[in-house]
């Protein structure tokens, strides 16, 4: 061997813990790209296989919930009294109450929409529009809203809004909205398994006839835990899934009850799901 190659070499004294298999772990917090990310990673050592965790932890999301309650407005356009519905623009998602029949210009609704706001989205559009039978809806009233800070804040707020139209800016009516605001932090993680000892299969035990034709059951082999229970399957109800309909109005609503099962019946975890879907 050349002198070079021994110089590499380490020569010494091993360390007490060398090639030996013990229960470690260590855990470490990265920022992510984006505000608000924060990276978490972890590693356990137990029984010579090594459990990963990478959990990401983005800005909080937050779910709206509009109650849109009536409105009074400045005139009752055509011959006959309105059919007002009223149309509401979150972000890039869309969501209508239902027509109120003869309404004219007091329509009520007391339809309640929960939708999701996405980051930087800081006002909802609303527009009311006439329902008519034989020609194109016309519509009647708009305005910008802007979501109050004491909402984002977790306060409900009951209050009155201006509609402007024919009749001018802020002139066409009013409209009663009422607004809450819920955080729903939205981690995600996964685990990866990186297994040190390789332990050679094991054959499965033979059943054994009797003479009185019961088959036993195979001896449970030494070593081997028994293999757990299947997994009870998740509870899906209407109600939330009428609630993500609601939320993602463009998503049939078989894909939402397939999105929910396929998320264990979390709402949360169908809702992050849905967000993906919808782009």
């Amino acid at each position: 061997m050349s002198q070079f190659k021994r110089d590499q070499v380490m020569t010494g004294p091993l360390p007490d813990d060398f090639l030996r298999v013990g229960a470690t772990g260590t855990t470490a917090v990265l920022s992510a790209p984006g505000p608000g990310g924060v990276v978490a990673f972890s590693s356990q050592n137990r029984g010579g296989a090594v459990s990963q965790t990478v959990s990401y932890a983005g800005p909080s999301s937050g779910v709206l919930s509009v109650t849109v309650a009536q409105c009074r407005l400045a005139k009752n356009y055509g011959l006959t009294r309105m059919d007002p519905y009223c149309r509401i623009r979150v972000g890039h998602n869309v969501y209508e109450t239902q027509t109120a029949q003869n309404g004219g210009k007091n329509p009520i609704w007391n339809k309640t929409i929960r939708c999701y706001v996405p980051p930087g989205c800081t006002s909802l559009y609303i527009e009311v529009y006439d329902e008519c039978a034989f020609s194109i809806d016309e519509r009647i009233a708009w305005g910008m809203i802007d979501i109050p800070s004491r909402v984002l804040e977790g306060e409900l707020v009951d209050e009155w809004y201006p509609l402007s139209g024919r009749q001018g800016d802020e002139k066409e009516g009013v409209v009663n909205l009422i607004l809450e605001y819920s955080v729903q932090p939205a981690p995600q993680s996964f685990q990866v398994f990186q297994p040190m000892v390789v332990v050679p299969p094991t054959m499965p035990a033979a059943q054994v006839m009797y003479t009185g034709g019961v088959n036993t059951a195979p001896a449970p082999q030494p070593g081997v835990a028994p293999s757990s229970q299947p997994t009870r399957a998740a509870v899906v109800t209407e109600e939330n899934v009428q609630n993500l309909k609601d939320m993602f109005p463009a998503i049939e609503i078989d894909v939402i009850r397939s999105v929910l099962e396929a998320s264990s019946g979390h709402v949360d975890v169908a809702i992050n799901n849905l967000l993906a879907m919808n782009g």
